[in-house]
């Protein structure tokens, strides 16, 4: 753990390395998990922070829509990484978003 970051930066961060390999979760998912939808936002920024892959495998944190939102070294890195780990992404979307998603639920719980 880095200690410089808040304590909620390091939350953020834990909860992302929940998300194993081959799944996605959502920045709205997390801030749910950690008990106000309305950190979404504020997850984003903390994951901007990350130290990055393997560490925090930030690039598993896509939008409620499936879309990829951002990533610290671009979209198309952030694609690559998840198409290696099985995820289908099509036209900047995780095709099978449904399927791979883990929940606000799964990530509070596990």
């Amino acid at each position: 753990m880095h200690k410089t970051t808040s304590n909620f930066v390091q939350r953020v961060w834990n909860l992302c390395k929940k998300i194993p390999k081959g799944k996605v979760s959502t920045y709205m998912d997390i801030a749910i998990a950690l008990g106000n939808k309305n950190y979404a936002r504020a997850v984003a920024n903390a994951l901007r922070k990350s130290p990055g892959t393997p560490y925090v495998p930030c690039h598993r944190v896509v939008r409620s829509n499936g879309f990829i939102g951002g990533f610290n070294k671009g979209i198309k890195q952030k694609i690559a990484l998840l198409k290696a780990e099985g995820i289908i992404v099509k036209n900047n979307r995780v095709s099978n978003f449904n399927t791979v998603r883990i929940t606000s639920d799964q990530l509070a719980g596990s």
